[in-house]
């Protein structure tokens, strides 16, 4: 699940305080979560019809034509990608729509998508397990290993073209990753931003970056132990 970090003396979404699936993280403004049974459901059900209604603010918000029929391609496309990831732990999706108002921008819709998926492994100190994480991924660029307020964490990149057989548009895909072991010893989160806007892989980066720093495996708004001992033992 996401939750947006609010600002002081606002309220709390009631979202944030539903289950996380182990794992907790703000997603910045631009992100819509995609229930990800929606995405298969079959046309005409309640749930495509929550699904459709749940887009269209984001479909109106497109600054053009053009720009609405690349967010409607995605999301087919992101149908047709996600089956397979469902069944191999994915548990969140967000489709991400920013205008591209960098230096060399043009204005244009950019569009990405952020996944969290659960990674069974061997158990294994954290540390080495984020860097496992790289040593084992063929092909990955700018790696880099920090330590977050989740602890250790890996972040490498991918570039892939799709192949003609997939059905996918014929155009680079830029694949960021953060592989952020789990305390327990025996599972790895990984967060993968991917968009086709490979120029702006930097303000990618700065995004994952960003999500990665607010992950936690403790709900965080579950009442500490301090906080249950003094309800049950209340001072005079």
């Amino acid at each position: 699940m996401t939750t947006n970090t609010p600002p002081p003396n606002l309220a709390i979404h009631p979202s944030a305080r539903e289950p996380g699936d182990g794992i907790w993280f703000a997603a910045p403004a631009g992100f819509t979560t995609l229930p990800l049974d929606a995405l298969f459901a079959p046309s005409g059900s309640v749930e495509s019809g929550h699904f459709q209604e749940m887009l269209a603010p984001v479909l109106n918000s497109a600054p053009d034509e053009a720009s609405r029929q690349r967010f409607i391609a995605t999301l087919v496309a992101a149908q047709r990608m996600f089956y397979p990831m469902r069944t191999e732990g994915t548990v969140h999706c967000s489709l991400g729509v920013h205008s591209d108002d960098t230096g060399n921008g043009d204005g244009n819709a950019l569009i990405s998508l952020f996944t969290v998926t659960w990674v069974e492994i061997s158990w294994a100190p954290r540390r080495v397990t984020a860097a496992r994480a790289i040593a084992d991924a063929g092909g990955h660029t700018y790696i880099e290993y920090i330590e977050l307020p989740s602890g250790p964490a890996s972040f490498s990149e991918t570039v892939r073209t799709p192949t003609v057989e997939s059905g996918f548009p014929q155009e680079p895909l830029l694949q960021i990753h953060a592989h952020l072991p789990h305390p327990d010893g025996k599972s790895l989160a990984l967060l993968t931003l991917s968009t086709s806007a490979v120029a702006q892989r930097e303000q990618y980066r700065a995004i994952l970056r960003k999500m990665a720093e607010t992950v936690s495996f403790d709900d965080p708004f579950a009442p500490s132990t301090a906080a249950l001992e003094m309800l049950q033992h209340p001072t005079a």
